[in-house]
């Protein structure tokens, strides 16, 4: 159940006098934002705006701060009766040993450094197919954050990983990936050079995501994402380096504007 389904029942409920109108204030009062003592406002309108719930940013915080946002908003789907997913992202794992010490139900996802709550049951299947590939095994760290966090948002997810062009065989012999697949989010690092072969090949949207991984001249993935920004082949659109979840959420808004529309 989203928000706005959220809102009409609260509103049905209390039309029908099944709900009180103090009670109801009592849940949607913080509905908008919610400040957490001096250190953080909670978007628990998000997901109402743009069909995502807010998501937290691990790094920089301290694991008393993530453990109280976590804490607020598993509140928030409790008085609301939802089943929106909790998630944090660029977690370490020493992080993640502490965090589930206070919340012993989190979920920990170490390839992604992902923590998470969610009901998989609850949550509404999303349509279509997201596609997730990777030049090689190097970047299947940042992989592994786009494809948790598209499965966690409710979408259905298949990996190809080490695919490379440095043996463009190994990605041709996997053509039905490639075919299946509704939109693609192609990972590369040194030269960035695969989502280039891959969007000349498909005809879905692909989503280049360049990574850090490279000897000294790649600076970064600098060199990785001004390949891709420079790409030949058409409908390629580029995140940020390292940018798995970006790469995610930009997949599930296409995804979700396309089923709109239909």
């Amino acid at each position: 159940m989203n928000q706005e389904e959220i809102l009409k029942r609260l509103l049905q409920q209390v039309a029908e006098g099944n709900l009180s109108p103090d009670r109801a204030w009592d849940k949607l009062r913080n509905f908008g934002f919610e400040s957490l003592e001096e250190f953080a406002k909670i978007d628990h309108h998000r997901s109402l705006r743009n069909g995502f719930p807010e998501v937290i940013w691990g790094a920089g915080k301290t694991t008393e701060q993530i453990i109280k946002i976590i804490q607020l908003m598993e509140q928030k789907n409790q008085d609301l009766e939802q089943k929106n997913p909790i998630m944090a992202t660029l977690i370490e794992p020493e992080i993640a040993e502490k965090l589930q010490a206070a919340i012993p139900h989190l979920q920990y996802y170490p390839v992604a450094k992902i923590v998470s709550i969610a009901d998989f049951e609850a949550t509404p299947k999303q349509p279509g197919v997201i596609s997730i590939v990777t030049a090689g095994t190097s970047d299947i760290p940042v992989a592994e954050q786009a494809a948790v966090t598209a499965e966690l948002s409710g979408f259905q997810v298949t990996r190809l990983w080490d695919v490379g062009v440095a043996g463009i065989h190994r990605l041709l012999s996997n053509w039905h990936y490639l075919a299946e697949a509704d939109v693609l989010i192609v990972i590369a690092g040194m030269e960035g050079a695969l989502p280039s072969v891959v969007a000349g090949l498909v005809d879905c949207p692909v989503i280049a995501v360049p990574t850090s991984v490279g000897y000294g001249a790649s600076f970064g993935g600098i060199a990785a994402l001004l390949t891709m920004l420079n790409s030949c082949a058409s409908g390629i659109g580029v995140v940020n380096i390292d940018n798995g979840f970006g790469a995610a959420i930009l997949a599930g808004q296409i995804l979700r504007t396309a089923n709109k529309l239909r």
